[in-house]
């Protein structure tokens, strides 16, 4: 497959509360064929802690 499936761009920036949620988002963009993007970006809202990580399209 030469581009992401559903329409989807070729860069994502997946962002949420640091939970079990949030991995199974990166996790579903694994499966899809997605590669990830250097590493997450973590930071501390004062009450949570909220991760960033990119993903990628390969050959894009």
């Amino acid at each position: 497959m030469t581009t992401p499936p559903d329409g989807l761009p070729v860069y994502r920036l997946l962002t949420g509360p640091d939970d079990a949620a949030f991995c199974h988002r990166v996790s579903e963009a694994l499966k899809a064929g997605y590669r990830l993007h250097e590493g997450p970006a973590i930071t501390f809202d004062g009450e949570r802690v909220i991760v960033a990580q990119a993903v990628v399209w390969p050959g894009a």
